[in-house]
């Protein structure tokens, strides 16, 4: 079968891969669209570290062929949005509604794929970007066959990511002040969940001044172009005063972290979503601290993927929740690199593999 894999010094798409039948507990899926995520390209870039042989894609969609023993949640036939949050769902945190702090999800990654004498790691419990990938049960949930696979796609990653950082990890409220540094696939659904919350107003900075539309469509009301704009900080300011009750840094930018704190108002929280490189360190005035400011990590939108994810589909069927917006290209898998380079380059919101012929 079909695949996009990573050898530690480039990328490929083979068409000789294999992947081992479900375990216990495990479903396996034929894929129909994969998103594409800068995490996926920070693997090959070296920003995160990661075995290799390994077979990329973490934000996917498709159809169950098969369930392991156990499995009652699915069956074949399902269409499904996987979700990389591979949790045990027995641990305190995941008794408590916290199965992204599940110890069990961020163990050693598992090597399901194989190819003539090597075995390949699982990216993020994942790896879509393979016609068929196996992924424990509770990653698999079920979605309305009438949902476009390229649309529930990016579900797993971009939405819960961002949407989650909003209503779950900073619980924004009807009326509050929200900043968001980048309006790529994560902060434009932060910026969604700003719009559903109720927030206002909401500010979106960003460099590219195209992305000004679609900010604007997913929920800010001002857009601040840090391509033209001298002091993007003095900018904000001219629209909220106080600062921020909230800011989000969805860059992975240390100077861009150390922005975020400065915005926030008394009391006011910065969330950070980007990745930086390992080991990055970041740096702001400790006094600034002391008018009950915080600083929160977030980790896959504080999100719980079976309740969010069938959440999101219900919202999206309703006409309330925007994906078809998030999806500006479909690739065959085979132009894997043509895509890469369009999200390098900022030209697309996000880019979707596709393995249907």
């Amino acid at each position: 079968m079909r695949g996009v894999i990573f050898d530690g010094k480039q990328v490929r798409t083979v068409d000789d891969l294999q992947v081992r039948p479900p375990g216990p507990g495990e479903v396996l899926v034929s894929v129909a669209a994969a998103g594409l995520c800068h995490s996926d390209l920070s693997v090959v870039d070296g920003v995160i570290p990661f075995p290799v042989p390994v077979v990329l894609g973490h934000e996917g969609a498709g159809i169950v062929e098969s369930v392991g023993t156990g499995v009652t949640h699915v069956a074949p036939g399902d269409h499904v949005a996987l979700a990389t949050l591979a949790n045990c769902g027995t641990c305190p945190d995941c008794d408590r509604g916290r199965p992204t702090m599940c110890r069990a999800s961020i163990g050693r990654p598992g090597r399901p794929f194989s190819r003539p004498g090597e075995r390949l790691f699982q990216f993020a419990s994942s790896s879509v970007f393979a016609e068929r990938t196996v992924v424990k049960g509770v990653q698999a949930v079920r979605i309305p066959a009438s949902m476009p696979m390229a649309s529930a796609a990016v579900m797993g990653c971009a939405v819960l990511t961002g949407v989650g950082a909003a209503l779950r990890r900073a619980r924004v409220g009807p009326g509050d002040s929200v900043v968001v540094i980048g309006a790529g696939g994560i902060g434009l659904n932060v910026l969604q969940g700003a719009r559903i919350a109720g927030a206002s107003p909401v500010v979106a900075i960003d460099a590219n001044a195209a992305k000004s539309p679609a900010a604007r469509q997913f929920g800010a009301t001002h857009f601040v172009d840090a391509s033209t704009v001298p002091d993007t900080s003095a900018a904000v300011r001219e629209i909220l005063p106080s600062g921020a009750d909230h800011a989000f840094e969805c860059v992975g930018d240390t100077r861009l972290v150390r922005q975020a704190i400065g915005l926030l108002d008394r009391h006011g929280q910065a969330v950070l979503l980007g990745v930086p490189s390992s080991g990055a360190e970041a740096s702001f005035p400790v006094s600034s601290m002391y008018l009950d400011k915080s600083i929160l990590g977030c980790r896959y939108g504080s999100s719980r993927p079976q309740h969010d994810i069938t959440l999101y589909a219900r919202w999206y069927g309703e006409g309330r929740f925007l994906l078809d917006e998030l999806v500006s290209a479909v690739y065959p898998v085979e132009e894997f690199g043509k895509a890469a380079e369009d999200v390098r380059r900022g030209a697309v919101t996000r880019a979707v593999l596709s393995f249907r012929e």
